[in-house]
């Protein structure tokens, strides 16, 4: 468990800033009326002692700490995330499984759009031209999504996911392989325990990657991606996987400890758990057998 910095906040309305300065903030959010009320807040400097706590159901456990006092935080009804403003892209986004979002019939087209809660400078947009533009023509990128579009078929703000602040890019070799197999296997664990938290976002390190060739704005893309699955009182499991470079297609050959995880990343994935048990939980390899 690394020491958590204090929260930060920028441009948050001023009833919101009065909450806030009070000294505890919880936002639950909601589809009232078919409305998605999102909840966002977003990342400046406050002085030390002003630390808040921030509570969310995607992360039960306290908000993931050790990200840039500049990055935005934002917190919808299916997922948190913590968008970077340099890298035009998240550096964790968290969100809770149950089987009302894992099961339905929904017709989840990938409409692309922009994060309507963000600058147009902070993040990548669809249109104007689109960011994304002759990126699996160039390097064979996919659009991916951290929080994935096929595990909120059963909710009807499910199109909250394809906001290019959720999007990154992967190498189609990563999101269509074990990336992918990752996703289908947390959606199996959701039905057999009911409800399942995730925590995933991007790596810069190793050898760094071409950009996107169609972005007008300056990015960094990921050289890999992390995902840190829980399952509450029974079950702890990261992951590991590269961009480029490997040939395993089994989520099993990427297993790593959550420790692994937040020194590569420098972010605390659970600021409120630190202990014996927890700590050796978090220092322990998954069993493979589970994530074949």
């Amino acid at each position: 468990m690394k020491p958590q910095p204090a929260a930060t906040w920028r441009r948050c309305p001023p009833d919101r800033r009065r909450r806030l300065a009070a000294g505890r903030a919880v936002y639950p959010s909601r589809v009232l009326s078919g409305v998605l009320v999102a909840a966002v807040l977003c990342l400046a400097a406050l002085p030390a002692a002003g630390a808040q706590e921030i509570h969310s159901e995607h992360f039960p456990d306290g908000m993931p700490a050790g990200t840039p006092p500049s990055n935005d935080l934002v917190i919808r009804d299916l997922y948190a995330l913590s968008a970077n403003d340099t890298t035009r892209f998240a550096d964790w986004v968290a969100y809770r499984l149950t089987p009302a979002e894992v099961y339905g019939e929904l017709d989840l087209a990938r409409d692309w759009r922009s994060d309507p809660w963000l600058d147009a400078d902070e993040t990548l947009e669809p249109s104007g031209p689109d960011d994304y533009s002759g990126a699996y023509q160039a390097h064979r990128y996919d659009r991916g999504h951290l929080a994935p579009l096929g595990s909120f078929v059963g909710s009807t703000a499910a199109s909250s996911v394809n906001y290019y602040s959720n999007i990154v890019p992967q190498t189609a070799q990563l999101n269509r392989g074990p990336w992918r197999q990752l996703e289908e296997r947390v959606r199996e664990l959701v039905l057999e325990h009911h409800e399942v938290y995730v925590t995933t976002g991007p790596l810069y390190d190793g050898t760094p990657m071409p950009p996107l060739p169609g972005a007008d704005e300056p990015h960094t893309v990921p050289t890999g991606f992390w995902k840190v699955v829980m399952i509450p009182g029974r079950h702890l499991a990261a992951f590991i996987m590269p961009q480029q470079g490997f040939s395993a297609s089994s989520p099993a050959a990427f297993l790593v400890s959550v420790d692994e995880v937040e020194e590569r990343t420098g972010l605390d994935l659970f600021p409120r758990r630190s202990g014996g048990a927890w700590d050796g939980l978090e220092a322990r390899v998954s069993d493979s057998a589970r994530w074949q």
